[in-house]
């Protein structure tokens, strides 16, 4: 990583500085504090184009030092000193007993996001995004590390509104911003978080690998309309959910629904079995039809598999009493065979997103 920490030796003296070389030997983070300056989920006002041709306005005109300073402000206390922050060649993560997990996702100009959508709302896209993959392992987020692609026309405005969304998300769910790295890139732009997180309580890592033939599917919350109705930056990833649903023994695999659920459940498919989905089951966003909801994608719900002979009313209520706000939806089962069931929706006649060649059932400029 090449994110420079200001060179002031004497801070290393302070009180928070000898905290934090306690907190190394203690193998734990110091909790971020709050700056003046920004108020975490305050909503912006501010819609700017990410490009421009004003030199002035242009990250070109601060040069790397300057805009890696500007980032650090930018962040604030979502990104606490080195060496738990910005200023080291690695960050430092306190390792536990439990099991560490890793993911890494980018937000890309004109295919995750376009000038439709404010720069604040592409930056927290970013880190909830990779925030709904820890949660679908049932999962707690630890740190992050973001590494910039951009090009010399970038806005200096827009980029701060964009670290002004990842500090807000940073701050909302207590995951520390710890390092990252910036380069030219000849047109567009490109994000890419890196984060690490860890079992939670219980210690149970719940994987896409372990359903049955048998099993039922359920899906919290909505499918289908991600784009129009702005869901795709706006939603709230489901790690409450996925961390409870971790510690039940009826849940046996799960995956967040990405790249459509028409698309994602055949990674949940046990050997010998297909995933037979009810469309008449299926919980739609308004003004949404059957093949929306299963192939818009960017949903980040939870699909997940229960155990068929489980008390599966009982945990229905349990899940509800739980998360009164959280839609959750039974809506099929895995079959033996390789054929669909009468009445099921034929999955494989269905795309959902293709990273490599694109879809017609996911608009550009998500």
């Amino acid at each position: 990583m090449e994110w420079i920490a200001p060179g002031d030796k004497a801070s290393a003296m302070t009180d928070r500085g000898r905290r934090h070389r306690r907190a190394i030997r203690e193998n734990r983070l110091l909790p971020a504090r709050e700056p003046r300056s920004l108020s975490a989920d305050r909503p912006s006002t501010l819609r700017v184009t990410l490009l421009t041709n004003t030199p002035q306005d242009q990250v070109s005109s601060l040069g790397e030092a300057l805009l890696i300073e500007k980032i650090r402000g930018w962040l604030g206390s979502a990104s606490p000193r080195a060496p738990f922050g910005i200023g080291d060649d690695c960050a430092v993560v306190p390792s536990g007993r439990t099991a560490q997990l890793i993911t890494v996702d980018p937000v890309i100009y004109g295919e995750h996001f376009d000038d439709s959508v404010p720069a604040r709302g592409a930056g927290e896209k970013l880190f909830k995004r990779n925030l709904s993959d820890i949660a679908a392992m049932g999962g707690r987020p630890r740190a992050a590390v973001v590494a910039l692609a951009l090009e010399d026309r970038t806005r200096i405005a827009w980029l701060r509104e964009f670290y002004r969304g990842l500090a807000n998300m940073s701050r909302r769910y207590q995951v520390p911003l710890v390092g990252g790295d910036v380069a030219r890139l000849k047109g567009g732009f490109v994000a890419t978080l890196t984060l690490v997180g860890e079992a939670a309580a219980g210690g149970r890592i719940v994987t896409r690998r372990g359903a049955r033939r048998g099993d039922v599917i359920y899906v919290t919350g909505s499918l289908g309309g991600s784009l129009a109705s702005g869901h795709h930056y706006r939603f709230e990833p489901r790690l409450a959910e996925g961390a409870w649903l971790a510690r039940r023994a009826e849940v046996r695999a799960m995956m967040d629904v990405s790249d459509g659920l028409a698309k994602d459940l055949r990674a949940l498919e046990p050997g010998g079995a297909v995933a037979a989905i009810e469309p008449a089951l299926l919980p739609r966003r308004r003004g949404c039809d059957v093949r929306s909801a299963l192939c818009d994608g960017e949903d980040f719900e939870l699909v997940f598999a229960a155990a068929n002979g489980a008390d599966l009313g009982l945990f229905e209520r349990a899940f509800r009493r739980r998360f009164p706000r959280t839609r959750l939806t039974r809506i099929g089962r895995f079959a033996s065979g390789q054929v669909y069931p009468a009445g099921a929706v034929d999955l494989r006649a269905l795309k959902g997103f293709e990273h490599l060649t694109g879809s017609a059932s996911r608009p550009r400029g998500r």
